[in-house]
């Protein structure tokens, strides 16, 4: 597995860049989480997908404690190379989001169109 973490754009969100996490064999996508240059470097090292959490402020390999590891089966950017896509098989049983779901996207917004909500349903 190769990266050149130089040339992620890191600098347009202070030094860490989305990392969108998807199943390599059904395409869903399963959560989102942020990279720094050190958590990229070893995700690219171990095979294995390791975020920057912004409210803990450290490093930290999903999956770690509850056995639910993504191995890294591709790795891709975007075209303004500030975002990654990794396309991953989950180890254990196979819940990510720590909710205890498959995904992380889970609730639904409504696209319906009234006075108090906006284009995507948001209440206003």
């Amino acid at each position: 597995m190769e990266t050149q973490a130089a040339g992620i754009d890191f600098d347009k969100l202070g030094g860490l860049a989305p990392a969108i996490v998807q199943d390599a064999d059904n395409g869903e996508v399963l959560m989102l989480g942020f990279v720094n240059p050190e958590s990229l470097a070893i995700t690219m090292k171990t095979g294995f997908v390791t975020f920057y959490s912004r409210t803990r402020q450290k490093l930290w390999m999903k999956g770690e404690t509850s056995g639910n590891r993504l191995e890294v089966i591709s790795a891709s950017t975007d075209c303004d190379v500030d975002t990654l896509l990794f396309r991953v098989r989950v180890q254990g049983d196979g819940l990510v989001c720590h909710e205890g779901t498959r995904s992380c996207f889970t609730k639904d917004l409504s696209l319906g169109s009234n006075a108090n909500t906006n284009e995507i349903g948001v209440t206003k």
